[in-house]
């Protein structure tokens, strides 16, 4: 099961990689949101700067399946992961909002809508009923120590690329609960950035305090999102937030992060969906391959960072 999650992982990504990304064609009588993905491990936000990307590291594990893992001495190690912080922004003229529902607790997955913010008279549905725009989108519930939430599926997904472009390494990432975590840090704003009254202040409020139903498995409906000029980050200590790159070679490679690959939300501009940075990996004893021995772990650079490419030559 999971080498077929893998392998269709890789084909998604390999699509939102080589793909060209117009703006929508959406009709204009919506406020839609432009989903930003920042750089892998940057906390410069969208302009990477790679001098600040420093929410990153190499973390050498015993169990090479753990989701995380405490990170230990190369002696004992059997994996080796880069992990980093991801972040997706919004800087568009109305909120990504997400509603998702199930009949009853028989069905393991909740059906999501996409809410549209209306440009004439700047109303925003209020539950998954009102919402305009069905999606492939989905939820579960993770029951993870870690999680407990319900996670909204195939939002951001993350990998490692030769400098030919090809998919070295997949993420193994389970899903994603959506909420306003941070302002951007743009100096000129957005110009629809929720004030302090109205639809879009009540929706913001609400979603910096999102915390997708946790604890509860048996919620029939949630919400998920990210109002404007706010973003939505997971730490490089989260499990799954990393790249497993034990059997990699050392050289040169694309770490890209690529947000609403598949275009299943409506978005003003496909454009800036993915960002990357470029890496070296070096093992200073010679690749350990299949044989697992470390008598010390890589040396991994990051070189430069690119906003808004899936490339990173």
């Amino acid at each position: 099961m999971l080498k077929k999650y893998l392998a269709l992982t890789a084909v998604v990504l390999a699509t939102a990689i080589t793909t060209a990304v117009p703006r929508s064609d959406a009709s204009p009588g919506f406020l839609l949101p432009d989903l930003r993905q920042a750089p892998p491990g940057c906390a410069g936000g969208f302009s990477g700067d790679p001098l600040r990307c420093t929410d990153w590291d190499v973390c050498m594990v015993i169990d090479p399946a753990a989701p995380n893992g405490r990170c230990v001495l190369p002696a004992a190690a059997k994996a080796v992961r880069i992990r980093f912080t991801s972040s997706e922004e919004n800087i568009g003229d109305g909120p990504l909002l997400l509603y998702g529902r199930r009949d009853d607790t028989k069905q393991s997955r909740m059906s999501v809508r996409q809410a549209l913010r209306d440009a004439k008279n700047g109303s925003i549905p209020a539950d998954y009923t009102a919402a305009q725009r069905p999606t492939q989108a989905f939820t579960y519930y993770e029951p993870a120590m870690a999680h407990q939430h319900w996670h909204l599926m195939n939002f951001e997904h993350f990998a490692l690329t030769s400098k030919q472009g090809k998919v070295v390494v997949t993420d193994r990432k389970n899903g994603f609960c959506l909420g306003d975590r941070f302002p951007i840090a743009d100096p000129v704003k957005p110009a629809r950035v929720p004030g302090t009254t109205g639809p879009d202040a009540e929706l913001a409020k609400r979603l910096r305090a999102n915390n997708c139903r946790h604890h509860e498995p048996n919620a029939l409906d949630v919400v998920e999102g990210i109002s404007v000029g706010s973003g939505d980050d997971y730490k490089y200590d989260v499990d799954f937030q990393w790249l497993d790159i034990t059997q990699v070679p050392s050289g040169l490679y694309t770490l890209v992060n690529t947000v609403n690959g598949d275009r299943t939300l409506l978005e003003t501009n496909y454009g800036n969906n993915s960002s990357s940075v470029a890496l070296s990996i070096e093992w200073p004893d010679g690749d350990p391959g299949l044989s697992g021995v470390f008598s010390r772990g890589p040396i991994v650079k990051f070189l430069r960072s690119c906003p808004g490419q899936a490339h990173c030559g």
